[in-house]
């Protein structure tokens, strides 16, 4: 189900279509990737799941952008970031040695989760918009726990558009 509106989200799962990706200007940070030839398919163009891999380097250098040494900083809080959904909606492909720019932003921010966008360009192309959210929780419990609230200071105080807060 999508809805117009790209400010109007549709939640299943804790993963949320919107109908209208963000605008790359709300996206504060981006890093940069060129695609290897390990990640193309027969077909040239980078094999779907790898998209999963840029957003988990990007989401890494975001945090440490963000000033969160992670994981440490989170288990020097006993927690740790499990991921709970994970989609992608692809517009283009990228090809073997492309110029990538992974850009990330937190989208939302909950008692116990965060859910972040990250869309993968080339030049001005948006290539794949994917929404990852990930759940906070105890690191031997594997119970979800509040999000440290250093942690999202650091978040709320980097970005240039304020996550939603649920």
């Amino acid at each position: 189900m999508t809805n117009p509106d790209r400010n109007q989200a549709a939640t299943t799962n804790r993963v949320v279509v919107r109908a209208e990706p963000t605008p790359r200007s709300d996206f504060r940070f981006a890093h940069r990737l060129r695609v290897r030839w390990s990640e193309v398919d027969p077909q040239g163009i980078v094999f779907n799941p790898n998209y999963f891999v840029y957003a988990d380097v990007g989401f890494t250098e975001y945090m440490r952008d963000v000033g969160v040494a992670y994981p440490q900083d989170l288990h020097a809080t006993g927690s740790d970031l499990f991921t709970v959904a994970a989609a992608a909606h692809f517009h283009d492909s990228a090809r073997y040695d492309d110029e990538l720019a992974i850009t990330v932003r937190a989208a939302e921010i909950g008692r116990t989760s965060l859910r972040f966008e990250i869309h993968v360009y080339r030049d001005d192309a948006l290539l794949v918009a994917i929404d990852l959210t990930y759940v906070n929780a105890g690191r031997e419990s594997h119970r979800a726990e509040p999000v440290p609230e250093t942690i999202i200071e650091r978040i709320v105080a980097f970005e240039r558009t304020a996550p939603a807060r649920r």
